[in-house]
C-alpha cells in the first residue's frame, strides 16, 4: 500500500449510486492527493468489489445505518444531544454542522435557523464546504439529496467523514489509514489462539479478534481462555457489552447480523474498530501523561518534606543556641563556693547530656539540606531557599558563637572555685588569728589602766616595772599578729570576699583596741618609772622565770599555730617541702624540752624556797601572769598537736600522689586517643578527596570509619571520666600529655562532622552519578580534575581555581566583557548562595547536568493538555481519575483557577502550575 495513503482522499464513491443510474452520473469522492496511480488504482478496485457485492447483498445498508448512527451519536452525546433515523435527522443540516464541529474543534458559519428547504440546503452546503475545506472533494453530491433522505447519499457523506476524522490519523508505523488501523490490530492480537486477523469483515465473525483486542489492553474484564471459536454469538456479545460498560463505546454492530451474513460489512466494522484505536491509544497517552505528572508532583512533595524537616531541625537547634549561648557568656556568680560548684555541675550536664544531641543534629540539618539541595538540581528544579536567618551559613555562625561562648566557661568556673576556696580559707585563717589577738587582748586595758604600783612596796614596784617590761616585749610579739590581721583582711577585700563588711568591721575593732593599749603601755611606763626610785627590792627567781617563760609562751603560741595551720599545696614536691619543714620543727623539740625543764624547776626552786622560809605570798610572780602550770598545759598541747601534724601531712601526700596517678592516668589514654582521631581525620580527608575504585568503595570505607568511631566511644567515655576525676581533685596542670580534654573533644565532634559530610557526599554523588548516568570512570576523572586545582585540599576551589579548571576542560571563558558575563552565569549555577567557593558536588552537576535530559515545564504542561483532552484548562474530576489520589488532591490544592473565556466552574489552571515547579 503507498503511503500516506488518506492524507489526501481520492475515493469514488460508486457505491452510494443508484444500480440505474449510468455511470458518469455515480457521485465521486475525490481528493487532491499525491498517491501514485497503481496505488489508487487497486484500492478503487477494492471498493468497487466491495460495492457490488453490497448491491447483491441489501444488508450492508441495514449494518452500516446502525454503525454510522451509533458512531455520530458516540459524538454527538458530547454536545448533550443524538439522532435515531441517519436519513431524516441530518436533513435540515443542524445536527450536520454539530457533529463536525465536535470532530474538528473548529466553529462553522452560523447555520440558517428556517424550517424552509432553502434554509436546510444552505446549511447542509455549509457543512460540505467544510468538508471540503480539509482536503477532501465531493464529486457528483449536493445538498439536496442529503435534504431529500437519500440514503446511500447520508451513509456515503457519513463514510466520507469517518474516513477524514477517524481513519485518516491512524499511523502505525509507516502504514497509515486503514492499512495502519489493520496492522495495530495484527499486532495486538498476534499472541492470541484462533485469532489471524487478514481483514476487515471475515476475521471478525467469531468474535475472538474483539475480545483478543480488549483482553490485550484491559485483561481483568475478559477470562480469554475460557472463551471458544465454536461460540462465535456469545463471543460478540460480550465484546459488545464489555465495550459499551466498561470502555465507553456504543454498540454499532448486531452480533446476529455479523454472524448470519457470509461476509459483514467492511466498513462497519472499520467504524467500530477504529473506537477501540482511538480509545485505547488515549487512554496510553493518559497514562504516560499521568506517569509523568505523577514523577513532578511526587519529587516536589518530597522536596517539600524534606523543606519542612529542614525548618524545624533548624528553628529547634537555633531556639537551642539562642537559649544556651546567653547562659554561656554569663560570667557572673553569687560569689559563693557552693554557688559555684553548682554552676560546674550543671555545665558537665551540658557538655555530656545536652550538647552530644546537638552536635548529631548539626549534622543531620546539615545532611538534610545537602540532599534537598541534590535532589532539586537532580530534578531541574531551583535551590532551596531557607527562611531568613534559617540559612546553613546562619546556623553555622550561632554554633561558632556558641563555641566561643563555651571556650573557657570551664577553666574560669575551675579558676574561680579555686579563688573562693583561697577566700574561704583566708577567712578562717583570719577567724582563728583574731580569736587568737582577741583572747589575749581580753582584760589588757583593764590591767594597764591600774594605778597599783602606786601604793606598793620597791620590790612591788619594781615586780611591776619588770612585769610591764615583759608585757612590752609581748606586745612587741602580738604586733606580728595584728599586722597580719590587718593584712589578710585587706587581702580579702582585694579577692572580693562575700562578707568583706564583717571582715573589715572587726579589724577595725582589733586596731582601734591596740592603739588605745599601745597608749595605755606608754602611760603605765611612765608611772612605773616615776614610782621605782623609791623601790629597790626585786625577786630574782621570779624576774629569771618571767624572762625565761615570755618568750617560751610565745614559742609555743607560734607551734601551736603554726601546728593547727591550714596548708594548701598541688603537687608532691610542694607536699615534701611541708615535711621537710615539719621535719625540722621537730629538731627543735629537744631544746624546747630543755627550756620547759628549765622553767618547771626554777618554779620547783621557788616552791621549796617559800615552803623553807614559809613566805607568804611567795608563789605568787609579781613579773608574769604565766604560771608553771599554764606552760605545762601548752607543753603537753604541742607535744599532741606534733604527730597529728605528721598524720595530716601523710594524708596529703597520699592525696598528692593520688592526684599523680589521676594525671598519669588521663595521660596514658589521652595520648592513645588523641593521636587514633587525629589519623581517623587523617583517613577519612584521604577518602572524601581522593580517586576510588567506585563510589560504593568509597562509601564503604567512610561506613567502615563510622563504625570504628562508633567503637571507639567508650575510649571517649571512659576518658571524661578520668577527666572529671582530675576536676573533682582540682588538678589544673599535667605535664605528662599535650592533650586536654577540649582539644579532644573538638577533634572527636570534628571528626564525627567530617565522617558524616563525606558520607552525605558520597551518597549525593551516586544519586548524581545514576541520575546522570555517567560511569565510575567519568566520576574519577571529573574528581582528578577537581583534585588537581583544588591545591590546599580544602575540598573546594575559588572562583579563579574553578576559572582555569574550566579552561583545562576545554570550555571557551574569555578574557573579555563577554567571557566575564558567561563565567557570573555559570558562577550562578555551582554557587547559588554565593558562598564564595565551588563544591565538589556543584563541580559534578554542572558538568554532567548538560549532557542529560530532565523534564521540563513544556513537557509538563503537554502532559497535562492530554489528560484535559486539549483544553486549556483541567478539572478535579480530570485529576482524580488519572492521578493517585494523594497526587489528584495536591494538584488542587495548588492550581490557581482557570480564567479564560468559556472556562466552566472549578475549571483549574495546569500551565501556571507547571511553569512553577521548574521557575528558577
Amino acid at each position: 500500500m503507498a503511503h500516506n495513503r488518506y492524507s489526501a482522499h481520492s475515493l469514488d464513491y460508486n457505491t452510494y449510486s443508484n444500480p440505474d443510474q449510468s455511470k458518469g452520473d455515480k457521485m465521486m469522492y475525490q481528493g487532491n492527493g499525491n498517491n501514485g496511480p497503481n496505488n489508487y488504482d487497486e484500492y478503487m478496485q477494492q471498493e468497487e468489489e466491495w460495492e457490488r457485492e453490497g448491491l447483491l447483498d441489501p444488508a450492508w445498508e441495514k449494518q452500516q445505518r446502525k454503525t454510522f448512527t451509533a458512531w455520530c451519536n458516540s459524538h454527538l452525546r458530547k454536545a448533550g444531544t443524538q439522532i435515531d433515523n441517519i436519513e431524516e435527522d441530518f436533513q435540515n443540516g443542524l445536527k450536520l454542522m454539530l457533529l463536525l464541529e465536535i470532530l474538528s474543534g473548529e466553529q462553522l458559519p452560523k447555520p440558517d435557523r428556517g424550517k424552509m428547504r432553502f434554509h436546510k440546503i444552505a446549511n447542509v452546503n455549509k457543512a460540505l464546504d467544510f468538508i471540503a475545506s480539509k482536503g477532501v472533494r465531493l464529486v457528483s453530491i449536493g445538498a439536496e439529496e442529503i435534504v431529500d433522505g437519500n440514503v446511500k447519499m447520508t451513509l456515503g457523506m457519513i463514510w466520507t467523514i469517518i474516513l477524514r476524522f477517524a481513519i485518516q490519523d491512524i499511523s502505525v508505523d509507516e502504514m497509515t489509514a486503514k492499512d495502519g488501523l489493520l496492522l495495530w490490530c495484527q499486532r495486538k492480537t498476534a499472541p492470541y489462539k484462533n485469532v489471524n486477523v487478514q481483514n476487515f469483515h471475515i476475521s471478525w465473525k467469531d468474535g475472538l479478534a474483539f475480545c483478543a483486542l480488549i483482553h490485550r489492553h484491559r485483561p481483568d474484564l475478559i477470562d480469554y481462555n475460557k472463551l471458544s471459536k465454536a461460540n462465535p454469538l456469545q463471543n460478540l456479545n460480550l465484546a459488545f457489552d464489555i465495550a459499551e460498560k466498561y470502555l465507553d463505546i456504543p454498540r454499532m454492530l448486531d452480533a446476529e447480523e455479523i454472524v448470519a451474513n457470509e461476509r459483514p460489512d467492511e466498513r462497519s466494522i472499520i467504524t467500530y474498530v477504529s473506537s477501540y484505536y482511538h480509545h485505547f491509544t488515549h487512554a496510553q497517552e493518559a497514562e504516560s501523561a499521568a506517569q509523568r505528572i505523577g514523577r513532578a508532583l511526587k519529587g516536589r512533595q518530597g522536596n517539600e518534606d524534606l523543606e519542612n524537616e529542614y525548618d524545624r531541625l533548624a528553628s529547634d537547634l537555633l531556639g537551642w543556641i539562642q537559649r544556651t549561648t546567653p547562659w554561656l557568656e554569663n560570667r557572673t556568680t553569687d560569689n559563693t563556693l557552693p554557688g559555684v560548684r553548682k554552676k560546674l555541675d550543671e555545665f558537665r550536664t551540658y557538655r555530656t547530656q545536652h550538647k552530644p544531641p546537638r552536635v548529631s543534629q548539626k549534622g543531620e540539618l546539615e545532611t538534610a539540606f545537602n540532599t534537598l539541595q541534590t535532589k532539586l538540581r537532580l530534578q531541574n528544579r531551583p535551590p532551596y531557599m531557607p527562611k531568613e536567618g534559617r540559612m546553613v551559613s546562619d546556623i553555622a555562625n550561632a554554633w561558632k558563637n556558641l563555641e566561643n561562648a563555651e571556650r573557657g566557661f570551664e577553666d574560669w568556673l575551675l579558676s574561680e572555685m579555686m579563688r573562693l576556696e583561697r577566700l574561704d580559707r583566708l577567712a578562717q585563717k583570719f577567724k582563728r588569728k583574731a580569736d587568737i589577738h582577741e583572747e589575749w587582748s581580753k582584760g589588757k586595758e583593764e590591767l594597764l589602766s591600774r594605778n597599783d604600783y602606786r601604793n606598793a612596796t620597791l620590790s612591788e614596784v619594781r615586780a611591776l616595772k619588770r612585769k610591764h617590761e615583759a608585757f612590752e616585749s609581748d606586745l612587741a610579739v602580738h604586733q606580728e599578729r595584728v599586722e597580719q590581721i590587718a593584712a589578710i583582711a585587706e587581702e580579702l577585700n582585694k579577692l572580693g570576699y562575700h562578707d568583706s563588711p564583717a571582715i573589715n568591721q572587726r579589724c577595725q575593732r582589733i586596731c582601734s583596741h591596740w592603739d588605745r593599749i599601745g597608749s595605755l603601755t606608754v602611760q603605765r611606763r611612765q608611772g612605773i618609772d616615776e614610782v621605782e626610785k623609791v623601790l629597790e627590792r626585786v625577786d630574782t627567781l621570779h624576774l629569771d622565770f618571767a624572762k625565761r617563760v615570755s618568750p617560751f609562751n610565745n614559742w609555743l603560741d607560734g607551734a601551736r599555730e603554726d601546728l593547727v595551720d591550714m596548708f594548701i599545696v598541688h603537687t608532691i614536691e610542694a607536699t615534701q617541702g611541708l615535711i621537710n619543714d615539719h621535719e625540722t620543727f621537730k629538731t627543735t623539740l629537744v631544746e624546747a624540752d630543755k627550756e620547759f625543764r628549765t622553767l618547771l624547776g626554777l618554779f620547783q626552786e621557788v616552791q621549796r624556797f617559800a615552803q623553807q622560809h614559809n613566805i607568804p605570798g611567795a608563789m605568787e610572780n609579781p613579773y608574769t601572769n604565766m604560771t608553771a602550770q599554764e606552760v605545762t598545759n601548752k607543753w603537753n598541747e604541742v607535744r599532741q598537736l606534733v604527730p597529728r601534724r605528721d598524720q595530716a601531712l601523710q594524708q596529703e601526700m597520699m592525696k598528692q600522689q593520688q592526684n599523680e596517678r589521676i594525671r598519669r592516668q588521663f595521660a596514658e589514654k589521652a595520648n592513645v586517643v588523641g593521636p587514633w582521631i587525629e589519623k581517623q581525620l587523617d583517613i577519612v580527608a584521604s577518602i572524601g578527596m581522593g580517586v576510588h575504585k567506585s563510589l560504593e568503595d568509597a562509601l564503604g570505607k567512610l561506613r567502615a570509619c563510622r563504625t570504628a568511631v562508633e567503637a571507639f566511644r567508650p575510649h571517649i567515655d571512659e576518658l571524661e571520666q578520668y577527666h572529671q576525676a582530675e576536676q573533682e581533685a582540682i588538678i589544673l596542670e599535667n605535664k605528662y600529655t599535650k592533650y586536654t580534654m577540649e582539644t579532644l573533644r573538638v577533634g572527636w565532634e570534628q571528626l564525627l562532622t567530617s565522617i558524616n559530610r563525606n558520607i552525605n557526599e558520597v551518597e549525593n554523588q551516586i544519586l548524581t552519578r545514576d541520575s546522570k548516568g555517567i560511569t565510575s570512570e567519568q566520576l574519577n576523572e571529573y574528581r582528578l580534575s577537581f583534585n588537581h586545582f583544588d591545591k590546599n585540599r580544602t575540598g573546594r576551589l575559588t572562583p579563579e581555581e574553578f576559572k582555569a579548571c574550566l579552561l583545562s576542560l576545554g570550555h571557551n571563558v574569555r578574557n573579555d566583557k563577554q567571557g566575564e558575563t558567561l563565567f557570573r552565569k555559570i558562577m550562578s549555577q555551582v554557587d547559588p548562595n554565593m558562598t564564595g567557593y565551588v563544591k565538589f558536588e556543584s563541580f559534578l552537576d554542572y558538568f554532567t547536568r548538560q549532557a542529560t535530559e530532565t523534564d521540563s515545564a513544556d513537557q509538563l504542561i503537554e502532559s497535562f493538555r492530554v489528560l484535559a483532552q486539549d483544553r486549556p484548562y483541567i478539572m478535579p474530576d480530570d485529576l482524580r481519575r488519572e492521578l493517585p489520589p494523594d497526587q489528584a488532591e495536591y494538584c488542587i490544592r495548588k492550581m490557581q483557577p482557570f480564567h479564560g473565556p468559556g472556562a466552566p466552574p472549578q475549571a483549574l489552571d495546569y500551565g501556571s502550575f507547571a511553569r512553577t515547579l521548574y521557575q528558577f
